[in-house]
């Protein structure tokens, strides 16, 4: 059996049915820098012509359009940032951010970042972490672009933040992942369940060290572009046993999280997360957790 036979058939037993998908590309207003102005119309009359995505506040597709999102001086201006539609779904679910400590694990190349600060209006502060020096260059980048003005960034593991000595009110635990095939034509050919269990296992190590830097009514969003299970349901079921957290409620579109997986059934709570199979946006999978309340 191929890699792909295997996968897609794993997705089956999930009851989903693999099709192949083409991604539409999607960004995002960043509203503290545009303020009052129409930039929808301004976008519009420069061909870059956009839809409005209906579960997102500041999200937009791009249709058919005569110059690149990347290409305009808007762009180059910070007023809107080129980002996955299910991407800017994390950031949407902590309550209020503005005035808080905010860390972001796995920052890099920023796009969740400036959506935080912007989410924040500048206030408060963020502490973005990023393991790879290259990539910290790319994140150092789109925050100068964007005019952020409350990050400070370190080149840190994640698995490393209680060394910061601090405690957050908001974490955002977007981990890196196994990714998907739908943004990975290659993805088939490039990974394997050994992959995939590696992954989940530094997933587990991030989230529980991250868990130790939230206050106690401070809230984590965890998040991956992957399909596989290990990555997501499976590492919040660990999560609920091992550490002092819980699943809360969450208003998102999607679907529930899985709470049987290949014969093993799981939390029930875990049906408050949502994972996003790649029909019109990316395979992914979000949900946020607090403090265990006795």
């Amino acid at each position: 059996m191929s890699d792909r036979e295997f996968f897609v058939g794993r997705y089956e037993k999930l009851d989903w049915k693999y099709r192949p998908v083409k991604l539409r590309q999607a960004v995002r207003f960043n509203c503290f820098n545009i303020g009052g102005q129409d930039l929808v119309s301004r976008l519009c009359g420069l061909g870059l012509n956009l839809e409005k995505i209906g579960f997102l506040s500041s999200g937009y597709w791009v249709c058919d359009s005569k110059v690149s999102a990347g290409a305009t001086a808007e762009y180059l201006l910070g007023l809107y940032s080129i980002q996955e539609a299910a991407a800017q779904i994390p950031v949407s679910l902590f309550s209020n951010v503005k005035g808080k400590r905010v860390l972001d694990v796995s920052a890099a190349p920023g796009g969740k970042t400036v959506q935080l600060a912007d989410a924040m209006g500048n206030t408060g502060g963020i502490v973005a972490l990023d393991i790879s020096k290259q990539r910290l260059t790319a994140l150092v980048n789109h925050l100068e672009r964007c005019r952020v003005r409350n990050t400070v960034v370190y080149q840190l593991d994640a698995r490393n933040s209680p060394k910061l000595g601090l405690k957050f009110d908001r974490i955002l635990v977007d981990v890196p992942c196994s990714g998907n095939f739908a943004s990975d034509p290659m993805w088939f050919q490039n990974r394997t369940l050994e992959d995939v269990t590696r992954n989940a296992r530094v997933q587990r190590e991030i989230l529980m060290k991250a868990s130790e830097c939230l206050s106690d009514d401070g809230e984590i969003v965890y998040s991956t572009c992957s399909l596989e299970p290990e990555e997501n349901e499976l590492n919040m079921d660990w999560a609920l046993h091992h550490l002092d957290l819980q699943i809360a409620e969450i208003n998102c579109p999607g679907a529930q999280g899985l709470t049987s997986v290949f014969g093993k059934e799981l939390d029930p709570s875990i049906a408050r997360c949502r994972r996003f199979w790649p029909d019109t946006t990316q395979g992914f999978f979000v949900c946020k957790l607090v403090r265990r309340r006795s």
